[in-house]
């Protein structure tokens, strides 16, 4: 008997051999000439003759086809079997309906105790013993036993009382919050080989120049330089890690590194605006000498802002180029409006500019609220410069070295200089 591949694959044959008559007959038109066809051989010649073998081919897919068809359908039949078997064959629920026998699955101490000739032979005492006959499945009884049920035991078994689910972890990690470098992107950055940045300051510029008759004296102007200096301060930072911590996470080497360098620039951040000058600390900007001052005092905010721009221009001689306060208070003046509500720096549907007074605001939270800065970021007026960039080095601290430990380190040696300091004003009372 042909089986259903064998039936499929002359089936496929038979299609592909009329389909090469049908091609051959085919003329340009669209039509048929069966005189054309040469591929069933030179025993069939003539249009009628190759007619009726292009019939009886067609007769006998035809009947390949309903062959085929048959023995499909008993596959699929075998098949729905299966399913229907394996259906059967699973564990009812406690109370199915239909197969009473098979409705809630005993065990075997459960069949015991429920027999009735079992209770009998404990009411006599137990002499001598007792013989049991029961119809079940072997299957019901592996079944049973896989619940981890016997007489008189019932232990339900959950994820967290037997195998518990696999635990995956997404990639990677989510950062803790952390204040971002907000300061130091717009103080200009130099170099030196020195532990003393030392400049000259022209401190005195009296000029004399005036009109005078013939033969009258000539003005006398005076110039005055003196040397000032900004010592190189250290920021440090370090972390006790294990071997094993290194070890068996390739990214923690990079990740300890990457953490390391950037709190030592934030620490940067915060000291060149904020820092006392008391040693080992930086003088940040607003704790420099001869910085100039302007309180809000009555003035709407912007208004202090522009006066102390003015300062800058007029007294420093500078050009201001940023604006530095904390986010709170640009808060307040990105809020302002109008008697009739209409907001000033944009509608809330718009990002609006960061900008105040045609310069850019630096939102800053080393400072607390309340107090700006407006100042002339350019190098000419400030700079800071690094003896040594952010260097990161490991070693052993004590005992470490006989503990699998290492102590990774970081640091940096930096001065900051401002060398006009009329080129920044304080702003205050925000």
């Amino acid at each position: 008997m042909p089986t259903i591949k064998d039936v499929r694959e002359k089936l496929a044959a038979k299609q592909d051999e009329l389909g090469k008559v049908f091609t051959e007959a085919k003329t340009d038109d669209g039509q048929y000439d069966f005189n054309k066809v040469t591929c069933l051989g030179t025993g069939v010649k003539g249009s009628v003759a190759i007619a009726q073998r292009v019939k009886e081919m067609n007769a006998e897919l035809d009947a390949l086809a309903v062959e085929a068809e048959t023995l499909e359908a008993a596959e699929k039949a075998a098949k729905d079997h299966a399913d229907r078997e394996r259906v059967r064959s699973r564990l009812p629920m406690p109370g199915a309906k239909g197969d009473e026998r098979r409705a809630v699955i005993k065990s075997l101490g459960e069949l015991f105790s429920s027999e009735k000739s079992y209770e009998e032979w404990i009411g006599r005492g137990k002499p001598q013993g007792i013989d049991f006959t029961y119809d079940i499945y072997p299957s019901d009884v592996l079944a049973k036993g896989m619940l981890v049920e016997t007489l008189m035991t019932k232990a339900l078994m959950t994820t967290s009382a037997g195998y518990a689910p696999e635990s995956l972890r997404l990639p990677g990690f989510v950062e803790a919050v952390t204040r971002p470098l907000q300061l130091i992107d717009i103080i200009p950055m130099s170099q030196t080989g020195s532990d003393t940045v030392k400049y000259m300051e022209e401190t005195t510029r009296t000029h004399a120049a005036a009109e005078a008759a013939e033969g009258g004296a000539y003005g006398e102007s005076t110039f005055v330089f003196t040397e000032k200096s900004s010592d190189v301060r250290k920021i440090t930072d370090s972390l006790p890690v294990t071997d094993e911590q290194l070890d068996d996470v390739p990214m923690m080497t990079g990740y300890v590194n990457g953490r390391l360098t950037f709190g030592i620039r934030q620490r940067l951040d915060t000291q060149a605006y904020v820092g006392n000058g008391t040693a080992p600390n930086l003088r940040g900007i607003v704790n420099v000498a001869g910085i100039q001052t302007q309180a809000k005092g009555t003035d709407p905010v912007p208004d202090a802002f522009f006066k102390a721009m003015t300062k800058i221009r007029t007294t420093g001689r500078a050009i201001p180029t940023h604006h530095v306060m904390h986010a709170t208070d640009w808060q307040n003046i990105r809020l302002l409006r109008t008697t009739d509500g209409v907001y000033i720096w944009g509608s809330p549907s718009e990002s609006g500019p960061e900008r105040m007074w045609g310069l850019p605001v630096v939102q800053n939270e080393a400072r607390a609220a309340g107090s700006g800065l407006v100042g002339s970021f350019q190098p000419a007026w400030i700079s800071a410069f690094e003896r040594k960039g952010v260097n990161i080095q490991v070693g052993y601290v004590g005992t470490q070295f006989t503990e699998g430990k290492r102590t990774v380190r970081g640091d940096m040696r930096v001065a900051l200089v401002v060398t006009r300091p009329a080129a920044f004003c304080d702003v205050t009372g925000l």
